[in-house]
């Protein structure tokens, strides 16, 4: 199923509808300020495997999740001074942070070096839909094993809806990830250059 949502001002009562999917254990397709991604609510463990299965993708390669802010990073990762700077400084964003994960965050999300990948995108739908969750929201490109991520949620619906519960149209969007930039250690380390600019990255 297709929703169409204006992605500069989210219908409420859409984005409700969206959360209800959500809060039920849904996998959708959603629109960030990069690329189209797929998620679920981070503590539905049914979502999650359904994710890992659709996407024949390793359990040794953890999933990023959406943050609505700030304060709620700190609830799932751990924030040192110098990493709560920078993501105040360029969150929201087309950035994902890796951070050491607290006790919050589901067994099945954590890498073997218990870090986690968290977004904020600045996208009004994707926004919108994790406040109104109160839950992070899985963030993973919305793509087959193997394939370069659709960015046009029509396509999506075309080639993935079978195995999605929702598809999200919030308009297309370029087809460029986020940068990743690992924060755990002293200094910032880029580990994949995307939308985001790393000329301050020392």
């Amino acid at each position: 199923m297709i929703i169409e949502i204006n992605p500069l001002h989210p219908q409420p009562r859409l984005i409700r509808r969206v959360v209800e999917a959500l809060a039920q254990g849904a996998v959708i397709s959603y629109p960030t300020d990069t690329v189209y991604g797929i998620g679920c609510d981070i503590f539905s463990k049914s979502g999650i495997e359904r994710i890992y299965q659709l996407k024949d993708r390793s359990r040794k390669k953890p999933l990023s999740f959406v943050c609505s802010d700030l304060k709620d990073i700190s609830r799932y990762a751990q924030v040192p001074d110098h990493a709560y700077r920078i993501m105040k400084k360029h969150l929201p964003g087309p950035y994902t942070f890796i951070l050491e994960a607290t006790k919050e965050v589901p067994r099945i999300m954590m890498s073997k070096r218990r870090t986690v990948g968290i977004r904020v995108p600045s996208n009004p739908i994707c926004l919108a839909m994790v406040r109104e969750l109160m839950h992070p929201v899985i963030s993973t490109s919305a793509n087959l094993h193997g394939n370069s991520p659709i960015c046009d949620p029509k396509e999506i619906n075309l080639k993935m809806g079978k195995v999605l519960d929702l598809v999200i149209d919030g308009d297309a969007l370029p087809n460029v990830p986020s940068t990743v930039i690992d924060l755990t250690g002293e200094f910032p380390y880029v580990i994949r250059e995307g939308k985001g600019p790393i000329d301050w990255v020392a």
